[in-house]
């Protein structure tokens, strides 16, 4: 009964001949989610696709074209977006939602690192909130309170949707920490090319290290890397993954001269644009069963 209510909520607010709202997210895992949210009432396009780097993109002509057709724009916040995608958006006069407005974020990790230019932003707290399921709830929800202000004859539907996802969000949280918990707390170690899974650590008690800092736009330094050379050799760290959007170069040089090997690749600022990451749940669970396969 609750699911034909729910299915009649849904098409009683969806006028079939009205054109889909113009929604504009920064990256591609803010892309799906948006989506998911919006559903039929919204058509997302994305400024940085899947598999490439938010760290180090610079905005393109086409992407202003995007910005100006937008009605609502989707950022993350917290520092991860560019400057230049920034002053973009901000100066367009669209609707902004930051998905992480409300959230108590992490401080950035201390780091060695060189840097390469300055047309970014470290921030004093880590943007990669996405990583924890749970944290994705106030995500889907911010997001869910800008779609209903742009298309206030939408909200049953977009309300209808928002609690279907956050019951997923809800199952995909049990999920990893049924499979995190086949691991134990002294193998629940992981070296990745860069910071960006301090949130996942947290909720599911996950040690990372990584040579390079929250932003991937930084190069490790050499110092850095030897002592995490030194890491991996005294604490015996048998998951050493590539992730899908950074230069794979430092990960395999440390894996190599420990006599180590790198045992798959996370999806950790981008989607993939096939397989089982081409969504943030399938993303999500990929790199949970990567991590758990990887520290067994």
């Amino acid at each position: 009964m609750r699911n034909i209510l729910t299915l009649s909520l849904l098409l009683a607010s969806t006028p079939l001949w009205a054109a889909p709202i113009q929604v504009l997210s920064s990256f591609s895992i803010l892309g799906d989610v948006t989506q998911q949210l919006g559903g039929e009432r919204i058509q997302v396009q994305t400024l940085i696709g899947a598999n490439q780097d938010a760290h180090t993109y610079q905005l393109q002509s086409q992407d202003v074209k995007k910005i100006q057709a937008a009605k609502l724009i989707v950022l993350n916040g917290l520092g991860f977006e560019r400057a230049d995608i920034r002053r973009a958006t901000q100066n367009s006069g669209k609707k902004i939602v930051n998905a992480t407005q409300g959230i108590a974020a992490l401080p950035t990790p201390e780091h060695d690192h060189k840097h390469a230019d300055h047309n970014h932003d470290h921030g004093a707290y880590d943007p990669h909130v996405w990583h924890d399921p749970i944290l994705m709830k106030t995500y889907a929800a911010n997001i869910t309170q800008a779609l209903v202000a742009i298309d206030p004859a939408g909200k049953a539907y977009y309300q209808a949707r928002l609690n279907q996802y956050q019951n997923q969000l809800n199952q995909l949280h049990v999920w990893s920490q049924q499979q995190f918990n086949t691991v134990p707390i002294r193998k629940r170690k992981a070296l990745t090319a860069h910071h960006s899974f301090a949130y996942l650590g947290k909720r599911y008690h996950v040690q990372f290290y990584a040579p390079q800092g929250s932003n991937t736009h930084d190069s490790a330094s050499a110092a850095g890397v030897a002592r995490l050379m030194k890491q991996v050799k005294q604490e015996r760290i048998q998951a050493v993954l590539l992730e899908n959007m950074v230069n794979p170069k430092v990960v395999q040089q440390i894996a190599r001269e420990t006599g180590s090997k790198t045992q798959g690749m996370l999806y950790a600022d981008a989607l993939s644009q096939q397989g089982d990451a081409k969504t943030y749940v399938g993303m999500v669970r990929h790199n949970v069963n990567t991590l758990v396969r990887a520290m067994k």
